[in-house]
């Protein structure tokens, strides 16, 4: 590699997650090649100080001899070396490469986080070594479960939501059959995942695994709360049912001589969130799905680990689908609550702006994926979201620009087959919402799909 340099003898680099600055060796800092290992890869310079500039190192060639044996000694990584100079002053850059096994000194992990070493522990051990053998962790086999512990109501529900695409799946009988065609049981183990979708009590397995709802009239003044156990196809429609009779208002609306019960909040962006919540949560944080509703409000949060390619700013857009726990949304996609293809997140947006609603917000912090909705007083959301014949087109126009940044109204109107009209107001109502924004000039610009910088996750 080569090092850039300023005219102050400085290397025109900050220390960051792979560049860290040391005066001289220490033998505590195979910790930071351990880390980097684990990591992204890295470079460690000797002969830098703090702030970049080269102080130069005496002892260079002598390392350049020893440090190669002990870092494969204590470590079993290859390290390369290189001597460069700046002036009369001798400086070293140790570049490490990432490893795709898992790297441990002393019989301890580390990891880079931001310009830190860490030591990796508990539950972060377990994912990281997990993703390191290339296992996740609703695959891990688990013992003292047996066919006796799985719930038949549960496996009946899931047969019937099935059998639309998984062929005859309605009609097999053989419980250990169907759970291995399920890849959730080998013949001798089950996997987490089965205890987590089937089990008649997975909180035995699992105590974290259960769900609250709670009703705040503040930040800290709780007014009731539910706990919700079971496996998670019952726990979704539970927490649902619990929403719609207890914690949230139905407005009504007439449909000519039909008259309909409208939920404040859309039910089906409800139900996408929960069913996201429980597929992506990582079940190794201690915390549990949370529901908190407000007068204003409702805030969903869970423990997750995001990918380290994937941002809370993809949820605003078409995303990749990188689900925490690949058998678990295998299993909902087979029953047909969920699709494949990362659109979610667009979805619960979508749904919020077709009923009137303010865009709900994603956000990442501590941890966790918080999704916040907003609700409006009276019915007049409700109503203004559901009349004008725009039901239905506020999700496809919010795709559309999702997907093609920059449209005009006309571009929008022509491809999804709308009338000029019925598009405007589409997009007014879009706009007004915070879902989407217009960039550029009159003639040169077009519509974006809106990303505020508060819904950013924080690095501090």
């Amino acid at each position: 590699m080569s090092i850039a340099l300023d005219t102050k003898s400085k290397i025109n680099q900050i220390e960051n997650q792979s560049t860290e600055f040391k005066l001289v060796w220490k033998d505590d800092y195979l910790k930071t090649i351990c880390a980097f290992a684990n990591s992204i890869g890295g470079c460690l310079y000797l002969g830098v100080d703090d702030d970049g500039v080269i102080v130069g190192i005496d002892n260079a060639s002598k390392l350049l001899e020893v440090l190669p044996n002990k870092i494969n000694n204590y470590l079993g990584v290859l390290v390369d070396f290189e001597l460069a100079s700046s002036g009369d002053l001798q400086y070293l850059c140790l570049v490490i490469k990432q490893s795709y096994a898992p790297i441990s000194y002393g019989g301890r992990f580390y990891k880079r986080s931001g310009s830190n070493t860490i030591e990796i522990n508990g539950s972060d051990l377990a994912g990281f070594l997990l993703n390191h053998y290339g296992k996740t962790w609703d695959e891990a086999p688990v013992d003292n479960f047996t066919l006796e512990d799985v719930d038949r109501a549960t496996i009946a529900k899931f047969k019937q939501l099935a059998k639309d695409r998984i062929p005859n799946i309605d009609q097999e009988q053989d419980l250990s059959v169907l759970l291995q065609k399920l890849n959730l049981y080998d013949g001798h183990h089950f996997k987490r995942a089965a205890i987590l979708l089937f089990a008649k009590n997975p909180q035995r397995y699992f105590i974290q695994s259960h769900s609250k709802i709670g009703r705040f009239l503040s930040e800290t003044d709780i007014q009731t709360s539910d706990i919700i156990e079971g496996n998670l196809f019952e726990q979704v429609d539970t927490i649902l049912d619990i929403l719609r009779s207890k914690y949230l208002k139905a407005f009504i609306h007439f449909e000519g001589a039909h008259r309909r019960e409208i939920l404040e909040l859309p039910y089906i962006a409800l139900r996408e969130a929960i069913i996201n919540a429980l597929i992506h949560r990582d079940y190794m944080i201690p915390s549990n799905l949370q529901v908190k509703v407000y007068d204003d409000r409702l805030v969903m949060s869970n423990g997750a680990t995001l990918p380290e390619q994937f941002s809370i700013a993809s949820f605003t857009k078409p995303h990749q689908s990188l689900p925490h726990n690949p058998l678990i949304a295998n299993v909902f996609y087979k029953a047909g609550l969920i699709e494949n293809w990362g659109r979610g997140t667009l979805d619960i947006l979508g749904k919020c702006v077709e009923q009137g609603l303010p865009a709900p917000t994603f956000e990442y912090e501590l941890m966790a994926v918080k999704v916040t909705f907003f609700k409006t007083k009276g019915n007049g959301g409700v109503t203004g979201g559901v009349t004008g014949g725009v039901t239905g087109g506020v999700t496809a126009v919010l795709d559309f620009i999702a997907q093609n940044p920059n449209s005009k109204t006309r571009e929008i109107s022509s491809a999804l087959q709308l009338s000029f009209r019925t598009t405007e107001r589409i997009i007014k109502q879009l706009k007004s919402s915070g879902a989407i924004e217009f960039r550029g000039a009159p003639k040169t610009g077009g519509y974006f799909v809106k990303f505020s910088s508060n819904m950013l996750p924080n690095h501090e």
